[in-house]
């Protein structure tokens, strides 16, 4: 009998259905989309505009495709349970389209979602199978055609005025102008400086009793100073300057002191609902340090399924890609049964508390909770890694103390007096936790964390007072391994009540200034993208990814910095389509796919009135943008080298300052007949193709000797004709050239500002987590040399995720070397390539030299050079330096000794594990077996046969491997290969 087919995207969800479902289930994986728009052509129909997208089979998909066509043709029913999100809905639509031909009955597939891997979870949603949901196919392919229709007609622009392989995209375009707006209002921002006066008190009849106030008024009046940054905004309980502070200072040594009022009061603190996605990313990188790929890889495996021991494997929380914060009813009950059994009623509301999603929350989903109340973070310890652990812990304790009570705090505002000349008022406040209500899993963590780390302090204090001991040394340094610590937990007040003297301990004054906003992290940056609406859960990740892919973005010190490249595109994309990438605009057509969702809104509606702006903003953009490659600004400084002026230029890299004297033009041939015929015509023809100051006249003398004269002014004419006169009287192949000045300096005035005040300036360098599960991403070495891969490739199911290095992260800088080029005379440079260091000329292009280990044997096939070389793996070969025309190579070392025996001009040295030997390369049998090339001809074996061989020494140790160094992550993100 036939076996049913389920479905699903990865292959660890696989094997954890797999198990749920029994022997008549087989459960495989489409590894993700296994359709989508094709990479060479724009894929959507835009003349008639129906904008039908053509999807084909993902490149390297194929052989996916075909299984599961097989075993769809041979199953009684198919079940399509990919995730259950707009994506998996799109992979569940994909995968029906490519299915269905091959099987008999069209009925017999249908879809299946569930919000949890567990099994009862997994069993339930069986019974209740549906067809494939067209909205939110519709809202998920509209969303891909609005990229692509961005992507595909606007990057170009980019290419063509600043530099190929730029993109621009919808949603990353507006979330990478906002990283640029911050960092310009971090530049731009005046500080506005201002005092705080505070004083340390005690009441007059104690003893002890310290505590702080802090200035908020006169005479009853608020003090406060305008903030510069901000019109009609206030700095409170402070004063300007320090005249004003003097002033007061002196007023307050003087002054009485007493209380003026004492009010206490109880104050709630209400729990937080269960997390959303947003909410989730942004505590994991407060509370845990973890980035956004990170939190949603780890995430992604709690959500597919842990191994628990007796329990089986299990998915430990739900879906993870959601901005509700509704939870199930018997999530509720779960939840109010576990905390009455371990902390009583006192600690569970009446009815259940409920939270209220945000305005345009899709709710399709739960919020993020534990699947099973009673898997606390101690029972699935044993079982789950660190970073999967911390993670679940911040989850399942968000869940629970959500349906808890509020903690309550005794609030004390104590108002003071200090009487002088005038009444000067000061206010202090204190609060103290009255009962913990859900605080009460926090307040255990920091008892347990303060019982740690008094114990550690205890034994390394025991530790010091034996070593102490040991050494006899009774100076009277040691405490008693007594280790005190302040309480972080609450701020406590003395004693107080209204009018009640106090005494001055000591004032004092503190001088600030106002701080700019700070740069963006990922998680404030998902929290700004959630307030104005855009993207969705499931995209805030591939966004910030999208931005540091392609170099708009770099993360210095955990901060989101602009590169220059990134302004500049910002710049370009906002000036030319404001109306497309307005912050405003972006989170409207959220909102509009949203009701593509819901069925209230035609798709094809959605983008012909997108489709609109596009194209009216495309029309004036191809002729308005901005050319940045061939930006040439006056700067008005000066060239170090040869004192014209400099350019400021566009290049490669960035904007950088450029000679006026640098030039790639080609000489100018100019003949005698020409001269003769016409020097003014001669001249106009110079000076019309040569722009610079300084130009030098050449040509070679009877004796074929070569002859310059330099023009320092090419605009006067009486110059250039006296050197070109003098040229002409005696001289061969007279021509003249602009002297190129190849000096250039970086526009460090573009760069972020890293020493700002709110920039951070240290840049450190971090791990590189995977997409797919969160771990930690290891280098590898391959065929084409390193790359990062999930140290889970190679496991069942496996997580193939690779990130391959650009050529700018594999190569070190170049050094200069005190060598000069025989051929040239400039330095030489020891740089790295794809095969490893390599000594060459500084002057290249212009100059190709190369250096070479060249050996003293003359090349058997040509008679040319033999030269050391590497091959992309790193092993040595010898190869004859007039390749391709000679095409000797050898992995033996050629030795310049003649065979005793048969007479050849050379030997081989051949190493295996008995020795090292000199062979003459006609002993056949001993020499190293030679794989022949793919379709060449076989070599033909020479006629001399030779038994020579001479042992010279011990076996060659075997070379290991080099160290492999971690890159700088951030520079890994070019090219990125993820597979789930």
């Amino acid at each position: 009998m036939a076996k049913n087919l389920v479905i699903v995207e990865s292959p660890a969800k696989a094997k954890t259905i797999g198990k749920y479902l029994g022997n008549d289930y087989v459960v495989e994986a489409s590894i993700g989309h296994i359709m989508d728009l094709p990479k060479n052509d724009i894929g959507v129909e835009l003349k008639r505009r129906t904008f039908e997208p053509t999807l084909i089979v993902s490149p390297g998909k194929e052989k996916v495709v075909d299984k599961l066509k097989k075993l769809a043709a041979k199953s009684d029913s198919v079940f399509l349970a990919p995730d259950p999100d707009r994506e998996g809905e799109a992979i569940a639509a994909h995968l029906k389209m490519q299915l269905l031909p091959s099987m008999k009955d069209k009925k017999k597939i249908q879809r299946v979602t569930f919000n949890e891997i567990t099994k009862k979870a997994v069993q339930q949603a069986f019974l209740h199978t549906r067809d494939v949901d067209e909205n939110l196919v519709d809202a998920q392919q509209t969303r891909r055609v609005l990229d692509r229709l961005v992507g595909y007609q606007i990057s170009p622009l980019l290419w063509d005025k600043v530099k190929r392989g730029l993109s621009a995209g919808r949603v990353q375009t507006v979330a990478l102008r906002l990283i640029v707006e911050r960092e310009r209002a971090i530049a731009g921002f005046p500080q506005t400086e201002y005092w705080n006066i505070d004083a340390v008190l005690m009441p007059a009849s104690a003893k002890d009793g310290e505590f702080t106030a802090r200035m908020v008024g006169v005479k009853g009046v608020p003090v406060r100073v305008e903030d510069r940054a901000e019109e009609g905004k206030y700095i409170a309980n402070a004063l300007p300057d320090k005249g004003a502070v003097d002033e007061v200072m002196a007023q307050l040594e003087r002054a009485t002191w007493r209380v003026r009022t004492v009010e206490k009061k109880e104050t709630r603190r209400k729990p937080k609902p269960p997390f959303t996605t947003s909410q989730l990313q942004q505590q994991a990188a407060g509370r845990l340090g973890f980035g956004v790929r990170r939190t949603m890889g780890v995430a992604q495996r709690l959500y597919e399924g842990i191994d628990l021991g007796a329990e089986g494997t299990q998915g430990l929380i739900t879906y993870m890609r959601t901005d509700s914060t509704r939870m199930s009813p018997d999530a509720i009950e779960a939840i109010r049964a576990h905390v009455k059994k371990q902390l009583g009623d006192k600690y569970i509301p009446e009815t259940p508390n409920a939270y209220s999603s945000k305005k345009d929350a899709q709710d399709a989903h739960e919020a993020i909770r534990p699947t099973n109340i009673a898997w606390t973070p101690e029972f699935v310890r044993r079982y789950v890694s660190d970073e999967q652990y911390r993670l679940y812990s911040l989850i399942w304790e968000r869940a629970v103390t959500s349906q808890m009570v509020p903690a309550v705090f005794d609030q004390t505002t104590v108002d003071i007096e200090a009487k002088a000349d005038l009444s000067y008022d000061f206010r202090t406040t204190g609060s103290v936790l009255k009962f913990a209500g859900f605080l009460w899993y926090e307040e255990e963590a920091k008892k347990a964390k303060a019982a740690r780390d008094a114990k550690a302090s205890a034994e390394a204090a025991r530790l010091e007072q034996k070593a102490q001991d040991a050494r006899a040394d009774n100076d009277g340094d040691g405490d008693g391994g007594e280790a005190t610590r302040e309480d972080e937990a609450e701020r406590r007040l003395p004693e107080l009540n209204d009018g009640q003297s106090l005494n001055k301990v000591r004032l004092d004054s503190q001088q600030k200034f106002t701080q700019p906003p700070p740069r963006f992290n990922e998680a404030s940056l998902v929290k700004t993208l959630e307030e104005n609406g855009i993207g969705r859960p499931s995209t805030y990740a591939s966004i910030i990814n999208t931005i540091q892919e392609r170099d708009y973005v770099k993360k210095i010190k955990a901060r989101l910095v602009p590169t220059e490249i990134g302004m500049v595109v910002t710049d370009l994309l906002v000036k030319n389509f404001p109306y497309i990438f307005k912050v405003e605009y972006t989170a409207g057509l959220e909102n509009e796919l949203d009701a593509v969702e819901e069925g209230t809104e035609k798709w094809t509606d959605l983008l012909n009135g997108f489709y609109g702006h596009l194209e009216d903003e495309l029309k004036v953009a191809s002729e308005t943008m901005e050319d940045v490659k061939a930006m040439e600004q006056e700067t008005g400084e000066i060239c170090e080298k040869c004192g014209a002026p400099l350019y400021l230029k566009w290049g490669k890299f960035g904007s950088f300052y450029s000679c006026a004297n640098y030039t790639n033009e080609k000489p100018m041939s100019v003949s005698a007949a020409a001269w003769k015929k016409s020097e003014r015509e001669t001249l106009k023809k110079i000076s019309t193709k040569f722009h610079h100051a300084t130009l030098k006249v050449k040509g070679t003398d009877a004796e074929g000797g070569e002859r310059s004269v330099e023009v320092t002014d090419s605009k006067d004419r009486k110059e250039l004709t006296a050197a070109l006169q003098l040229a002409m009287k005696d001289w061969k192949k007279v021509s003249v050239e602009p002297v190129s000045c190849d000096f250039t300096k970086e526009n460090f005035a573009s760069k972020p500002d890293l020493n700002a005040p709110g920039a951070d300036a240290v840049e450190e360098q971090e791990e590189e987590f995977c997409d797919n599960c969160g771990r930690v991403m290891v280098l590898r070495n391959g065929p084409w040399g390193p790359f990062m891969a999930c140290p889970g490739y190679n496991e069942d199911p496996p997580c193939k995720t690779i990130r391959k290095l650009n050529q700018k992260v594999q190569s070190k800088p170049p050094v200069q070397l005190d060598e000069p080029c025989p051929k040239c005379g400039k330095p030489l440079l020891q740089r790295e390539g794809p095969y490893g260091e390599f000594i060459a000329c500084s002057g290249y292009p212009k100059c190709k030299y190369v250096k070479q280990e060249i050996l003293d044997v003359p090349c058997p096939k040509c008679g040319g050079e033999i030269a050391v070389r590497k091959n992309r793996r790193g092993d040595v070969f010898y190869g004859c330096t007039r390749y391709p025309k000679c095409d000797f190579t050898s992995n033996q070392k050629l030795v310049a000794e003649a065979c005793p025996k048969c007479k050849s001009p050379y030997l081989v040295e051949v190493s295996d594990k008995e020795g090292t030997w000199l062979v003459c390369p006609n002993n056949h049998e001993r020499m190293p077996k030679r794989r022949a090339k793919k379709g060449a001809a076989e070599e033909p074996v020479t006629s001399v046969v030779c038994g020579y061989e001479k042992k010279i020494g011990p076996p060659k140790p075997k070379e290991e491997p080099k160290e492999l160094k971690r890159p700088d992550p951030e520079k890994t993100r070019p090219i990125v290969e993820a597979v789930a």
